[in-house]
């Protein structure tokens, strides 16, 4: 399959196939192009909790709300610690987390939504943003998964919120956007206990010196494919956080001193 996003502006990149089929929806993944926020920053970080200057940070979210089009009183922001937990997430919800780390939607790292007016927003550098459209039911969402999440099934766990929401899986769309590619991914064998043994021949390559490469996307592609969600539904970007250093900020490549991506879905009003 071809790849899900396009840039047609220097600060982030949309799944241009999905807001043609819904002209209202916004979809895409922001790059580290056109901030403020200084080194090690540098310079469109979203992220309030990585220590960047506060007004700084601001300013790039309110920049980045500017060019989408979207206003940003209207993203919603989940605090994001690693697991599977989702919320559907309403117009009330709106502005929560934007402006106030605190503010964020405690426990979660998946939301979904069919209002309009909300825009679903996640952190990355280096994580696994998946992203979901129903086109027939009009419910969009994002997902945070980290390896923790990834091998726990926050895809899996998406769908099913679909599901409880009206939808079929093999009406689902998804995309999984950029994240350290499985070439820079090294891990230990505790991380590999973790996934489930059906999905090591893919996702898991033994290494000489005992430790293992991990190929996220992929693991997370088998868990949607097992999920119900259609191969020729499910889109793979050739991004890789830790290689496009031009684009992307990167957790590990850049030691853990960085700033984030955010990847985002909404309807506007």
């Amino acid at each position: 399959m071809s790849e899900p996003f396009i840039t047609k502006h220097r600060s982030y990149l949309r799944i241009e196939k999905w807001e043609k089929l819904s002209p209202s929806l916004t979809v895409g993944f922001s790059t580290k192009i056109g901030g403020v926020s200084k080194p090690p920053f540098q310079h469109l970080n979203m992220g309030l909790h990585v220590q960047d200057d506060y007004q700084d940070v601001i300013e790039n979210r309110e920049k980045l709300a500017e060019e989408l089009s979207f206003p940003f009183s209207s993203w919603v922001v989940g605090e994001q610690v690693h697991d599977i937990n989702i919320k559907t997430v309403t117009k009330q919800d709106a502005g929560s987390g934007a402006s106030n780390y605190d503010t964020s939607i405690s426990n979660i790292d998946g939301m979904v939504t069919r209002e309009k007016g909300v825009l679903c927003s996640a952190f990355f550098a280096d994580c696994v943003p998946l992203f979901f459209f129903d086109p027939k039911q009009n419910i969009i969402g994002v997902a945070h998964a980290g390896w923790r999440g990834s091998v726990h099934g926050i895809g899996q766990q998406m769908v099913e919120r679909f599901c409880s929401l009206g939808s079929n899986p093999s009406d689902l769309q998804a995309v999984i956007g950029p994240c350290i590619s499985k070439k820079h991914y090294e891990v230990d064998e505790q991380v590999i206990t973790h996934i489930p043994k059906p999905f090591h021949s893919n996702s898991v390559t033994v290494k000489q010196n005992g430790r293992f490469n991990l190929d996220l996307k992929q693991l997370n592609k088998d868990i949607l494919l097992q999920s119900g969600v259609l191969r020729n539904n499910i889109g793979v970007t050739n991004y890789c956080t830790y290689e496009d250093s031009e684009l992307f900020f990167s957790h590990r490549r850049d030691n853990g001193k960085t700033g984030r991506m955010l990847g985002f879905i909404g309807f506007s009003d």
